[in-house]
């Protein structure tokens, strides 16, 4: 077939065990799934419906390697999180089904404009400025969930140049994988190679030129980024 551009690069993520490669479709977003994490940022931490925001897919950054520092802001935050990958999408997908959807999980960060997304709610408008932006969804290597199951608890956490700034469980989701990944598909038809964000643990904040993060969640992986 003929393309009048050249075909863009398929945006795809390395699989522990494996030198296959994992392509990624699109990326989905939780917002505010940690109840302390929801108080923070002046939410209320009830099992209020689950709301969702999307990011690119190249918008990924693989486990090493370096995260630009993003231009338009003074205020880019870290949000660590456990990724989930799919195999199989659909619609309407029951929660009792939804964990057969699931290819693998790992570790990601949701970097966040934050005095963009501040300015965004102020004024009742989208945040793809805040959350969207090139390179602001590194993810660490996928673990098959053939290998290590699905995980409902274990320690999420991230530390800057080695200090703690974030540490949760996943036992405290509000809203649990299987739940997330049912209600989304009422939303969106799900695909195969789709990403969910599940949402982050209290402690976010600043994070500037030259700072080091590194993050894991217990039995799951690690993730390592630069800040430039």
């Amino acid at each position: 077939m003929d393309y009048v551009i050249p075909v863009p690069p398929i945006a795809t993520l390395p699989v522990e065990g494996t030198q296959a490669r994992f392509p990624v479709h699109r990326i989905y977003c939780v917002g505010r799934n940690y109840a302390e994490h929801a108080r923070e940022m002046g939410g209320d931490p009830t099992r209020e419906s689950p709301f969702f925001f999307v990011k690119p897919a190249d918008a990924l950054v693989s486990d090493g390697n370096n995260f630009p520092y993003p231009t338009q802001t003074e205020d880019v935050h870290h949000e660590i999180e456990l990724v989930v990958a799919l195999a199989k999408g659909g619609k309407d997908i029951a929660t009792d089904a939804a964990l057969a959807c699931v290819y693998g999980y790992a570790v990601g960060l949701d970097m966040t404009r934050r005095d963009l997304q501040a300015a965004a709610k102020k004024l009742g408008r989208p945040w793809e400025t805040s959350k969207g932006f090139d390179h602001s969804a590194p993810v660490g290597t996928l673990a098959p969930a053939a290998t290590i199951g699905h995980p409902t608890s274990g320690a999420i956490w991230l530390k800057v140049n080695g200090e703690p700034r974030q540490r949760g469980d996943l036992a405290q989701l509000i809203w649990k994988v299987p739940e997330v990944i049912a209600h989304l598909s009422s939303l969106f038809t799900l695909a195969p190679g789709d990403l969910i964000y599940t949402g982050t643990p209290a402690g976010v904040g600043s994070v500037r030129r030259g700072d080091a993060l590194e993050g894991g969640i217990d039995g799951v992986g690690t993730l390592r980024i630069t800040v430039v």
